[in-house]
């Protein structure tokens, strides 16, 4: 018997075992590996405020649920990503109404994020390289315009200290630039940069600029930045700075449509957001501008039906917008009188009211008007009720004789509720003699600021 057969027999014995031991290897390292996973962990401060943490991803067009834990005891909690959730904006709601309550983090896929939020200081992470530069990033900017700001607004006159600012403000967003090149948070830094002058500009020639300049360096197109607040955010603010006057918001408006241009989807967004803010601050005049000139034919060109009804109810109805008019009947002097609202007191202002004899909360509300009302006799009240029977309504509005009283036995499926728009009673509106909105007081008691102006 010859020795080679027998060390071949032998190196395919051992090849086999090598084989085979590194196949259970790979094969115990396989699972981990398919299933690595990332986290988002936090602590909320303090504790018991706190109940519960949800997470959605975000994009151009949705925000999409993602998961939902409870808080513990402590205020901790965690929540495991899967290992294909996506890169992007990811949002935490931590409260209701969902809309105010929450702040978004960015999920790089290669990292675990740990943060804290406190209700008095905000949001700071403890781990995440992206979420902790840019937490850095805009810390140092503003602590940098802010000093700028300063600078202007106590009328320093030394022309070397705001250029040294300037130069550090431009060596930081510089150094920044290239520190997040190839991060997701890139494109979030460059469209954070605003005009930085090259020499000494007095405080006039430096806010024309900044105006000038404000769009300059955003990436409208880019998805990233629409998933999150940033774009509408950073629109909102450069429109509040403006003077407040309607005039000049109506103008930022206008420079807004223009530089996002060729951009209808973000412009969409933006609108939307503005629209609201408007309606939150209390300008419904800007806001019909908005609604009228932009919003509304491109929420119809996108056929975004929803969107389209929210925005023609709120029209209806809104401040500036004349009154919808409607018949109604009423006694005067025994004597039914069969009219119509813009008929009916005509060199008078009005309160509309819509209201229930059998809503508990309007029998407490009507009561208040009286007293109010009562005060000021050059107003009519016009009390619109929603009624099933008849009997609780006559019983009810004996305690309201100084009223116009009328009502609609289809109640909730009256054409005046679906004109008007009225979701819950009482609703108010006073009405100018002409019947033009000028007030929409929430309840009774802001009849008497209204009235007292």
């Amino acid at each position: 018997m010859s020795i080679k057969p027998i060390t071949a027999h032998l190196l395919v014995l051992y090849t086999k075992r090598v084989i085979m031991k590194k196949l259970v290897l790979l094969i115990l390292l396989l699972p981990f590996t398919m299933v690595s996973q990332n986290s988002i962990q936090g602590t909320f401060t303090p504790a018991e405020s706190f109940n519960f943490a949800l997470l959605y991803h975000v994009t151009p067009t949705s925000t999409n649920f993602v998961k939902q834990v409870k808080t513990k005891t402590d205020g901790t909690w965690s929540i495991s990503l899967d290992a294909d959730a996506e890169k992007g904006i990811y949002k935490i709601v931590y409260a209701v109404p969902v809309e105010a309550n929450n702040f978004n983090v960015f999920y790089n896929g290669k990292e675990d994020i740990l943060l804290v939020f406190d209700l008095d200081t905000g949001l700071s992470f403890t781990a995440s390289e992206e979420n902790k530069i840019w937490e850095t990033y805009t810390d140092s900017i503003s602590k940098l315009n802010s000093l700028i700001s300063n600078y202007y607004s106590k009328g320093k006159t030394d022309k070397s200290e705001i250029k040294a600012v300037f130069e550090t403000l431009r060596a930081a967003q510089n150094n920044f630039e290239k520190m997040t090149s190839g991060k997701l948070i890139a494109p979030f830094v460059k469209s954070n940069r605003t005009y930085i002058p090259e020499a000494y500009e007095d405080i006039k020639t430096y806010s024309l600029n900044l105006k000038k300049h404000f769009f300059d360096y955003m990436e409208f197109g880019n998805p990233l930045l629409q998933n999150s607040d940033f774009i509408n955010d950073r629109i909102i603010a450069y429109v509040f700075v403006m003077p407040a006057e309607t005039h000049y918001y109506k103008q930022a408006i206008d420079e807004v449509i223009k530089a996002t241009a060729n951009h209808d989807k973000t412009q969409l967004s933006i609108l939307q957001k503005l629209w609201e803010s408007m309606i939150t601050n209390k300008l419904p005049e800007v806001a019909i501008y908005i609604s009228d000139t932009y919003l509304l034919p491109l929420a119809k060109t996108y056929n975004n039906t929803y969107l389209v009804k929210i925005i023609e109810n709120y029209n209806k109805t809104a401040i500036g917008k004349k009154a919808i008019n409607f018949d109604f009947t009423y006694l005067k002097n025994d004597k039914i009188v069969k009219t119509s609202l813009y008929n009916f007191n005509t060199n008078k202002q009005t309160v509309l009211i819509f209201w229930s004899s059998t809503c508990s909360h309007c029998l407490k509300e009507l009561p208040k008007v009286k007293t109010i009302m009562d005060r000021h006799p050059e107003v009519t009240v016009l009390a619109y009720g929603l009624e099933s029977d008849i009997s609780s309504w006559e019983e009810a509005t004996k305690n309201y004789k100084g009223f116009t009283q009328t009502y609609d036995l289809r109640g909730w499926n009256s054409q005046a509720v679906k004109e008007y728009g009225i979701s819950v009673t009482p609703t108010f509106f006073v009405l100018d003699a002409d019947k033009t909105i000028i007030a929409k007081p929430g309840e009774a008691e802001d009849l008497y600021e209204i009235f007292k102006k």
